[in-house]
């Protein structure tokens, strides 16, 4: 987290300096970033850089922490007006749409996420300290769905919450996975909740009509 010097700057100068680290953390991976290009967008002194962040990691792990409240603002707002209209698995289909969307407008922030993917031990690491609020979601949505009596009542919510928020990772594992990103193409999201909705147990084979 930033020093309480950098939350006691006054909000414009804050913001040039938020702006400045996103055009550099967008154009390179966080071990090529430079403070110096950093510090001189900004305007502001290398050495005072020190007097609000600890190193360039406190710097980039802000950065992806207004992204991530960015990304849940877009989300929860995108999700509200389809809140009482759809089901719950129509909402969670809903959740990856909003969540594609997001990216394709935001495309700076965008560019931040494909290069913290190829840093994947810093990947992991900022994954974590998120997770708490991925689950939280997904805690919320599930204890909607069992409301309104659309889930099985003896599932352990807490449970099903994690399974979710994992499930939501790997998907950034395997939509990345040959290096390009295709926000159009919804056929992984899709098989993702198939086994959700049916799990992975084979079912049973439903007579054909006139047999």
């Amino acid at each position: 987290m930033p020093k309480d010097t950098f939350f006691n700057l006054p909000e414009d100068k804050r913001q040039r300096i938020i702006d400045a680290a996103i055009d550099e953390f967008a154009q390179r991976s966080f071990h090529d970033a430079r403070i110096t290009a950093i510090v001189d967008t900004a305007g502001i002194a290398k050495g005072s850089f020190y007097q609000y962040f600890k190193d360039k990691k406190d710097l980039f792990k802000y950065i992806i922490g207004l992204i991530a409240e960015k990304k849940i603002e877009y989300v929860n707002e995108d999700m509200m007006r389809h809140m009482q209209d759809y089901s719950f698995f129509q909402l969670l289909r809903e959740l990856y749409l909003s969540a594609f969307r997001f990216a394709k407008e935001n495309q700076r922030l965008l560019s931040i996420g494909i290069q913290l993917l190829s840093s994947p031990d810093l990947y992991y690491e900022i994954i974590g300290e998120h997770r708490n609020t991925s689950i939280e979601f997904y805690a919320r949505l599930l204890e909607k769905g069992m409301a309104a009596g659309e889930l099985d009542p003896s599932i352990d919510v807490a449970v099903a919450a994690r399974i979710l928020a994992g499930l939501s990772y790997s998907m950034v594992d395997l939509i990345y996975e040959d290096g390009k990103l295709d926000f159009d193409d919804m056929a992984i999201v899709d098989q993702m909740l198939y086994v959700v909705e049916n799990g992975i147990k084979r079912q049973p084979q439903r007579r054909q009509s006139g047999m």
